[in-house]
Parts: C-alpha cells; structure tokens; sequence
C-alpha cells in the first residue's frame, strides 16, 4: 500500500460503518430522517389546509401570501433562530422543511382541486355521492396528478437543504462537505453529493411511480389515443 492519500473506494471502506456518529452510514440514516419526516408533515398538514382554502376561497390569499414570505427566508439563519427553542436537535432541520414544503404543496392541492371539472362533480352529486365521498373518490383522485407534481418539487429540495443543517451540525450527508472544509480531501465531497444526488432522484422516481400507480386511467387514456 502506498503512502499517498487513500483512493475514494479506501476512503468509503474505512468511514461507512465506524461506529461513530459520524459515519457514512449514519449520516445517510439522518439525512434520510430529516428529509422524509417534513415531506410527510408537509403533505398531512397541506391537505386540510388546501381544503379549506377551496372551501372558503377568500382563505386561500393570505394563506399563500404567508406561505410564500416563509418559502422565501433563507434557511440557514432560520435554523440558528430556532436553536433556542429547539436546541441542535434534528427537529432544527425539520420545522423549517416543513413548512418550506407547505409553501409548495397548499398551491398545489389548490389547484389540483380546481382542476376537477364541474360536470364530474355535477355526476358525483346526482349519483348521491355524500360530500365526504365525493372527496375521497372522485376529486382527490383527480388531483392526485398536480398534488404528486408539487410532491416531486418538495421532495428534491427538502433532500437538498437538509445539507445545509450541517452548519450547525445536524445536515446529515451535509455533514462531509463541513469534514472537507476542515480538512481538505475530496473524496467526502465526492461521496456526499453522489449520495444526496441518488436520493432524489430515487424519491423523484418512487413519486413517479405512485403516480402511475395512483391513476390508472391515465395510462388508459393514452393507450387509447394511440
């Protein structure tokens, strides 16, 4: 073995698993963690709220307009205001993501509940669909396409500001680029965008495949035109 600096496969072998909280292995778990929860928070949340803005639209401007103030604060000084309250927990990370992801999803539950056309509602009612009903099976699944497409967005940028909690030492992945900064070697770089670049675009992919998952008839539709 030589004396040089160990090759980017050496470096992966000895730093995956060490048993440290600063493994690769364990700042991919966290990374995973902190990304994945305000996906799910965005979603659970921007529904009711997407609803009502529907149900009663004079809601729906202020609620954007707060939205879009919160999506537009940087995240990093967010972060430090929330050490305070939060302490250097992983939960730093995740509020801001959170609600960075509401911003993006109560416009798209918005419009994809506009998209549903009036004549389809119009037959839900005359079929004797309660509300409720009509909800859950025929307007949300019309939906289901806008509210996916505004999942997707979400999904890549939550992956991806998750790194920037490494500056006050919760980023996860994020936490390589900090190690390189220190120290400069370029492996950790190489490793962490890698990972966070596979992430994505394998959360991009699951939501894609939901999506054909989740509306058959669109496939249908398109096998029928052609």
């Amino acid at each position: 073995m030589g004396d040089g600096p160990p090759s980017i496969w050496e470096w992966i072998g000895r730093n995956w698993d060490t048993g440290r909280v600063d493994s690769i292995s364990n700042l991919l778990t966290d990374h995973l963690t902190m990304s994945l929860v305000p996906i799910v928070l965005a979603l659970v949340l921007a529904l009711p709220l997407g609803l009502a803005c529907v149900r009663w639209r004079w809601l729906y401007q202020p609620t954007s307009g707060f939205m879009n103030v919160v999506y537009a604060l940087p995240s990093l000084p967010v972060f430090m205001l929330l050490i305070s309250v939060t302490g250097l927990s992983q939960t730093t990370v995740i509020i801001p993501l959170t609600f960075y992801g509401m911003a993006v999803l109560i416009p798209a539950v918005v419009d994809g509940l506009n998209s549903v056309p009036d004549h389809v509602r119009q037959s839900a009612v005359a079929m004797g669909f309660t509300p409720l009903r009509r909800l859950l099976q025929v307007e949300l699944p019309i939906a289901v396409p806008v509210v996916l497409a505004g999942m997707r967005v979400v999904a890549v940028s939550s992956i991806s500001l998750v790194s920037v909690g490494a500056l006050i030492g919760q980023g996860g992945l994020g936490g390589l680029f900090t190690r390189a900064y220190q120290n400069p070697f370029m492996p950790p770089v190489i490793v962490g965008i890698v990972l966070i670049v596979a992430l994505a675009l394998i959360a991009d992919g699951l939501l894609v495949l939901a999506q054909r998952l989740l509306t058959p008839w669109v496939r249908a539709r398109k096998g029928t035109a052609s």
